[in-house]
């Protein structure tokens, strides 16, 4: 980033604060200052009114809410027993879109190889890269994982790494959107050498930068009943270093590849109905207090309410998409147009060597119609339709998970805006079970890395729609950021921080409501 971008972004900062659109919570900030990508029609007071009594908590536990299975509205489709259940396209998708999904649908799988290649528009890989597509870090569009042995691949997660932001060298756009610039300017920076994540292949005559390697510590914890559940806490090392030792300061945080479904309603939330529900300085007294991550966004050069990636890093899919070609494949897009993706100055070979732009008519190795087909894709998964939501068993654990207090962050509901030209996401009552804000979750989750204005120990809520058929999709169950929780009672049990006290609620409570929550999470 040039020192000039650096003081306009400064410049726009301040009137954004001085606007009252500071770290408070406001509800009637208009949603085009943090959604200028998306074709929002205004809501009527009527709407206004209809959408407030749809989204109520209920309180009552003795059968299902009206629309409750439809997890994402009409979007919704039939939940399939198969590894295919994530890869279903929006349920009221129109027949003449389903060309474009497809179509972004084989962007996502492409393979890419390097450069020069007789395979004009599928060249340009690397030169440093995790993965060759997409769908090998999302296989079947669902989890990731990390390795499980030693002969195990890590192709499906990999590190952030960043250092205290001590000067004002430039960076690139892909170096300063790795790092987690907001619109304030940057609180870390890229490693001078491995830059803001860690590659571990290479093209050939290129050096991989390193080999992920985690260490679990077994850690028993009792619960009532004289249950015992077996927690994994991890240690990350980024091992057989190709560049030599990484800065003093480096902060490693690992990213295992989170399902994909459900991005385009999540990006269709009203961003005042997601700001409303901050809670800064925790004035309801209730231990929760989320906060509105805001980011730079470097397509519309402006300040953005963040929304996605496990600290909501990204306003945008599209954004996430570029930023995913330039950091895991090292392809260059309009957004992030460097042919030499994450590559950094200290690293010269790979930034001189061939890549895939050369006689592209756009000059970037995928184009702006290419991104647009995957962002469509991404935006139209799916969300799989509720299991068993009449279920007993599955209502009282409802009412535990509400009564314990989860929904203070796993928000059930949300209306989307109604959207011209998005028909697939307009205006569609869905369960997220998310406010997608940061919230403080305890030493036990942190990675002591901050990325924008989220601090070392803060989260994004994650979704939970689709939880329950992780391992139908993905062949294994891997939650939290890292993957270390091997079941939902696993991922609960880590939870600390503003949850202790829901965590704590879990440990004690009778095994019977305990096995009803896990059982509800699983209807998700």
């Amino acid at each position: 980033m040039s020192p000039l971008a650096r003081l306009q972004l400064m410049m726009i900062a301040a009137l954004v604060v001085c606007a009252g659109f500071a770290p408070s919570a406001r509800s009637d900030i208009p949603n085009a200052l943090f959604q200028p990508h998306l074709d929002v029609v205004p809501r009527t007071k009527a709407e206004t009114g209809r959408i407030r009594s749809a989204t109520r908590a209920t309180t009552d536990f003795t059968t299902p809410e009206p629309f409750e299975a439809n997890s994402g509205g009409a979007a919704t489709v039939r939940a399939r027993a198969t590894a295919d259940a994530f890869s279903q396209s929006s349920g009221n998708i129109p027949f003449e879109r389903e060309l474009d999904f497809k179509v972004g649908d084989g962007l996502f799988r492409k393979l890419w190889v390097s450069s020069p290649s007789s395979t004009l528009v599928s060249d340009g890989l690397g030169p440093l890269y995790n993965a060759r597509s997409c769908q090998s870090c999302h296989l079947k569009d669902g989890r990731g994982h990390p390795p499980e042995g030693p002969q195990d691949d890590a192709v499906s997660i990999f590190l952030r790494v960043s250092v205290p932001a001590v000067d004002d060298a430039p960076m690139t756009d892909i170096e300063a959107f790795l790092a987690g610039v907001d619109e304030a300017g940057p609180r870390t920076r890229p490693d001078p050498v491995y830059g803001g994540q860690m590659q571990d292949f290479a093209t050939q005559g290129h050096k991989a930068e390193y080999r992920f390697d985690v260490q679990y510590t077994e850690m028993p914890v009792t619960l009532s009943g004289d249950e015992t559940v077996t927690l994994r806490a991890p240690t990350y090392e980024a091992a057989d270093l190709g560049y030599g030792p990484l800065a003093p300061g480096a902060m490693l945080s690992p990213r295992v590849a989170p399902q994909m479904i459900g991005l385009g309603l999540i990006e269709a939330i009203p961003a005042q109905d997601i700001m409303a529900l901050a809670d800064p300085e925790d004035a309801d007294g209730n231990g929760i207090s989320g906060r509105a991550q805001k980011v730079w966004s470097f397509e519309h050069g402006r300040p953005m309410l963040g929304r996605f990636g496990y600290k909501a890093g990204a306003p945008s899919i599209r954004e996430q998409s570029a930023a995913a070609f330039a950091g895991d494949m090292g392809i260059s897009s309009p957004i992030f147009p460097a042919g030499f993706g994450d590559c950094t100055a200290a690293q010269a070979d790979c930034r001189t060597a061939p890549d895939g732009s050369t006689g592209s008519p756009e000059g970037t190795e995928i184009g702006a119609e290419g991104l647009d087909l995957v962002t469509f894709y991404a935006r139209n998964l799916a969300v799989p339709a509720r299991r068993d939501v009449d279920d007993a068993q599955v209502l009282q654990g409802k009412q535990v998970f509400y009564e314990t207090g989860c929904t203070a962050c796993h928000q059930p509901k949300f209306v989307t805006s109604r959207l011209e030209n998005q028909p697939e996401q307009s205006f569609q009552l869905i369960w997220p079970y998310s406010d997608l804000l940061l919230h403080d979750m305890g030493p036990g989750l942190a990675d002591n890395r901050p990325e924008g204005r989220a601090t070392g120990s803060e989260w994004r809520t994650a979704p939970l729609w689709g939880i329950g058929m992780t391992e139908t999709v993905s062949g294994q169950q891997s939650y939290l950021h890292d993957g270390r929780a091997r079941t939902l009672l696993e991922a609960v049990l880590w939870h600390g921080g503003e949850a202790e006290a829901q965590k704590q609620a879990v440990m004690d409570m009778p095994p019977a409501d305990r096995t009803a929550l896990i059982r509800y999470l699983e209807s998700l």
